[in-house]
């Protein structure tokens, strides 16, 4: 049996190696063109005396037609997501003014009332904020019973006592649970980086578009 070499130095590969060549000429470099062509000069150049079982080029084929499908789904989906992140890039780029409200951990305060809110999925007897400053001291604020539902609050710095600064905030509820507490503040500016877009708010500093509970349109 012919034994093809890559030099080409053997007597004895001088077909094999010219059909290859001539394949490769002719492919004009297209992955479905160069495969059918390979395929060809393989089927021009195998041993008559054990030629190739048909259904082996049949899969073959499958298989190439399924690279190419999954390559132009990858790729028509990268192009999708490209046109989905300029279109969001656009849309917040126009929030800019605009009051929001996100879901936080974090607020500060800077002498100004800072408008809050928090939902519970069942009635508490018992509902504290608390806050936590720079200096580990932590503040409580008892808010009392509370119904099923959306609840809102203002913060007042100066009545709770409190600096301005940045200050960690939670609720604790008779029931152990956890409620998601959060800031209403306005759009100040947006971030571009290649790491995505940073929002600064009002009373929150930097937050993550994904942290947005609710745009509220002009303030």
């Amino acid at each position: 049996m012919t034994t093809a070499t890559l030099n080409g130095s053997s007597a004895g590969t001088t077909t094999g190696t010219s059909a290859l060549s001539n394949a490769l000429v002719s492919a004009n470099g297209s992955g479905s063109d160069l495969f059918t062509t390979l395929l060809v000069a393989q089927i021009q150049n195998q041993n008559p005396l054990q030629p190739n079982d048909p259904s082996d080029f049949v899969n073959q084929l499958t298989q190439l037609s399924q690279m190419e499908s999954l390559q132009t789904l990858s790729s028509q989906s990268a192009s999708t997501n490209t046109l989905l992140d300029s279109l969001q890039t656009l849309a917040l780029g126009n929030q800019v003014g605009n009051s929001v409200t996100v879901a936080t951990s974090q607020l500060q305060f800077d002498g100004t009332t800072v408008p809050a809110s928090y939902s519970l999925d069942s009635a508490e007897t018992s509902v504290t904020l608390v806050l936590t400053g720079s200096d580990q001291q932590a503040h409580r604020v008892t808010l009392g019973s509370q119904a099923k539902g959306e609840h809102s609050l203002t913060l007042d710095p100066t009545a709770l006592g409190l600096p301005a600064g940045s200050y960690s905030v939670k609720l604790e509820t008779a029931s152990g649970a956890t409620p998601t507490f959060a800031v209403t503040g306005q759009i100040q500016t947006i971030r571009l980086s290649s790491g995505g877009m940073t929002l600064n708010v009002s009373h929150l500093g930097e937050v993550s578009p994904a942290d947005i509970t609710q745009f509220n349109g002009k303030s």
